[in-house]
């Protein structure tokens, strides 16, 4: 291969040095300017007037809406309607069974998940089956996870009941008094359910205006220390806030600021006042599903499907319950009439039908509502697609993120209409239905009918469950949850500015709320990355011996400096925070300005050069951007660079850079010649200002 840096060759002891099985060539320093020169891209045609553009504007107009006619709009349809993609190329054979399988396992264990979650979103438990339906269903046809589950079960998604029903209780609060009629008590569940609705509602409608906007990129601001610190905090908080139901105690919930030590205190002071008979539920229903949990992970490859404890739990405390009459003689609370709720939101007729009226929420709640839709959105978003990541790389198939904006917005928008609450995927029902042998989002399908057969059918047999075992079931889910915490160990071995922003936001959400615990989660965490950029230290670089590369002196005794020349690395974007860390640093390796090197620097090696320095090179490789105010650090210095005698070189400064230092007026500080590709390049121009013998530079071709 030969070229125009190919053009100086070696001869006698230097040619024998630069023997190589490779192809190798001796070239000159190259600058920005030549590097452009030789491999830049091909120069930009002229502007044409505003005139002459104009029919060109239009015919590229014209070919949009030529193709947004015909193939463009199949293109779009098959983009938005993933099925039309996969359902072509459908393995029915292969698939069918493992999907019918895997749909009614999971769609089995929604049924009494779906009613325990509830009880955290303040609304009847006939709510929660509905939002174990409507929402998978719509997931099924707009989603591109193959192996993603959206519903009710634990992690992420007692996250967002829990925020859910903290949203509900502040703005549709229990009377203080307490003993509400029947009426009065459909009516405060009615409003409850709309507000739930209307929450859902709006998180539906920021995800679709993020996906208008495509603004995806907004849930990678929720780190993975954030996201296990406020499952793990949340997981606290349902397990306090499901202590009355166990004990059963009617206590009003507690919402804001410390509303976790308040429970407590609560259901400390009324104590004395619990009933034997919920308690003893409670014990014998905990003393069933833990055991069982734990056999489900420790067997996980062994067993065929997981032991579906809680149906079996659910089973045996309605039979118990309607045997024993415990609604009548103990005064246990059950759930019910399945549906249930009021004659504006229900069909109350069972012979018609079982399912919501559609019902657009209130709209007048949406401005109230907002502070508390944002964290879900985000929250669903960022859970949703980083599972659907997991196993499109698992399965060897790509997930669209922002199609997954669209199918989750989609999904709470419509299924608001429907009274349900906001719903997300989750790891353990995306888990499970891999194990129980899901393929594709049919095993969605064949889920929504088991829920859809409980509506129209099996409801009544619910109506003697306790909701004490609801509780438990809650409780239950939430223990891997808590083992999230044997991870702290390991995180503070890796990374202990990680450790800190767990320990933070697990604190914040303990102590004040799931809502202000997120949002100090993440503050706290960008905090964190902007301390990191400021931490930094500048690397003065030196020559290793026998070779043409340069590294931190720190690192090796053998590495040379070269008297009057000084090559510094700043490896951190140059912006308004750090400006003021660069201006110093630069003064104390140049001895410019007030502080000189009498005075050394932490961390920073000790003078040994006498000589003052003629030659300064910059290696901006580590600067990945700059404003203006970084921008205008650089030709201030130049400047003084400038009256100092100094000779400034940049190397390695990316284009972006580079455009916001010329727009600053850099080059009318520095010529052209003074910019270089790399560092080498850039040392061995200044080793020839120095009239110093440097080491050659040569470019190896392969």
């Amino acid at each position: 291969m030969s070229g125009p840096l190919g053009s100086m060759t070696c001869s006698g002891r230097e040619a024998s040095a630069c023997k190589s099985p490779l192809s190798t060539r001796l070239r000159e320093p190259l600058t920005h300017a030549r590097f452009q020169q030789l491999f830049g891209v091909a120069e930009q045609e002229p502007e044409l007037p505003a005139e002459s553009c104009l029919p060109q504007q239009c015919r590229r107009w014209r070919r949009r809406v030529g193709a947004c006619s015909g193939q463009g709009a199949w293109r779009l349809l098959l983009a938005r309607l993933p099925p039309l993609r996969w359902l072509p190329q459908y393995r029915w054979r292969a698939w069918l069974l493992g999907d019918a399988v895997a749909g009614v396992t999971v769609g089995i264990v929604h049924v009494p998940q779906g009613m325990a979650f509830a009880l955290l979103t303040s609304v009847p438990p006939v709510f929660g089956l509905y939002t174990s339906f409507f929402p998978i269903l719509i997931y099924s046809l707009l989603g591109t996870g193959r192996h993603l589950s959206t519903g009710e079960w634990p992690g992420t998604f007692a996250v967002l009941s829990l925020m859910t029903g903290s949203a509900v209780e502040r703005l549709v609060p229990e009377p203080f008094a307490g003993n509400l009629s029947g009426i009065e008590r459909e009516q405060l569940e009615a409003q409850r359910v709309g507000t739930a609705a209307a929450v859902a509602f709006g998180s539906g409608a920021l995800m679709l205006g993020m996906f208008v906007l495509r603004l995806g990129v907004l849930s990678t601001f929720l780190s993975e220390p954030v996201v296990k610190a406020l499952t793990s905090g949340a997981a606290l908080h349902v397990l306090v806030s499901q202590l009355p139901s166990l004990l059963g105690l009617s206590l009003p919930r507690q919402i804001g600021c410390f509303s976790l030590f308040k429970t407590l205190a609560a259901v400390l002071t009324a104590l004395p006042q619990s009933s034997p008979a919920e308690l003893t539920i409670s014990a014998l229903s905990l003393a069933l599903l833990m055991p069982v949990k734990e056999l489900n992970v420790r067997f996980r490859d062994r067993l065929p499907t997981p032991i579906p404890g809680e149906v079996v739990m659910v089973l045996l405390a309605s039979v118990l319950c309607f045997t024993s009459s415990l609604d009548t003689r103990y005064n246990v609370q059950v759930v019910g009439l399945l549906p249930g709720g009021t004659q504006h939101i229900l069909i109350m007729d069972p012979s018609l039908s079982r399912f919501p009226q559609p019902l657009l929420p209130n709209l007048a709640e949406l401005p109230r509502i907002l502070a508390d839709s944002l964290p879900i959105a985000l929250v669903t978003f960022a859970v949703s697609t980083s599972l659907a990541s997991i196993y499109a790389d698992k399965y060897s198939y790509s997930i669209d993120p922002n199609q997954e904006l669209l199918a989750h917005g989609v999904s709470n928008l419509i299924s608001s209409l429907f009274s349900c609450f906001p719903n997300s995927a989750t790891l353990a029902t995306t888990s499970l239905l891999v194990d129980a042998g899901g393929n594709t989002q049919l095993a969605g399908l064949f889920s929504c009918m088991v829920v859809l057969s409980v509506l129209l059918w099996l409801g009544p047999f619910f109506y003697y469950l306790p909701k004490a075992v609801l509780a438990c079931i809650n409780i239950s889910s939430m223990r891997q949850m808590f083992f999230q915490m044997q991870e702290l160990p390991q995180l503070w071995h890796i990374s202990r500015v990680d450790f800190a922003v767990w320990m933070v936001t697990w604190v914040a959400v303990v102590t004040l709320n799931v809502d202000l615990g997120l949002a100090v989660g993440v503050i706290f965490s960008m905090m964190t990355v902007i301390c990191r950029t400021q931490r930094v230290q500048c690397l003065a670089l030196g020559l290793a011996e026998g070779t043409e590369l340069y590294r931190p002196l720190r690192e090796s005794h053998k590495l040379l400096q070269v008297p009057g020349l000084c090559i510094l690395s700043y490896p951190t974007p140059l912006y308004f925070a750090t400006r003021g860390q660069f201006r110093q640093i630069l003064e104390w390796h140049l001895g410019l300005g007030e502080r000189s090197k009498e005075s050394p620097m932490p961390g920073s090696l000790p003078d040994k050069a006498a000589e003052p320095i003629r030659v300064v090179i910059l290696d901006f490789s580590g600067i990945t951007f700059a404003d203006a105010a970084g921008a205008r650090e650089v030709v201030q210095l130049t400047s003084r660079c400038q009256d100092a005698g100094i000779c400034l070189l940049l190397a390695q400064c990316n284009a972006l850079v580079l455009e916001t230092l010329t727009r600053v007026g850099l080059l009318d500080r520095v010529t052209p010649e003074q910019l270089f590709v790399s560092v080498q390049d850039a040392a061995a121009h200044a080793m020839e200002r120095l009239e110093l013998t440097g080491p050659k530079i040569c470019t190896v071709w392969i």
